[in-house]
């Protein structure tokens, strides 16, 4: 989570505190809408680096990543 919230915090010039609840109400948000299966996952994804990196390449590419 400390590395989605200081990604959150560089590309927004948010100061930590706002990031990382800005981070907390997507990933809820986002929870809410998948299924279930991959709701759980998100936490395990969040949690660790390597799964982290990708998923902010594949975002990254998604949302045109500058």
């Amino acid at each position: 989570m400390d590395e989605l919230v200081k990604m959150v915090s560089e590309r927004t010039g948010l100061p930590a505190d706002q990031a990382r609840k800005a981070a907390e109400a997507v990933l809820e948000f986002l929870k809410a809408k998948l299924p279930a299966p991959l709701a759980g996952q998100l936490d395990n994804l969040i949690d660790n680096p390597n799964t982290m990196n990708q998923a902010s390449d594949l975002l990254g590419n998604l949302f045109g990543k500058k």
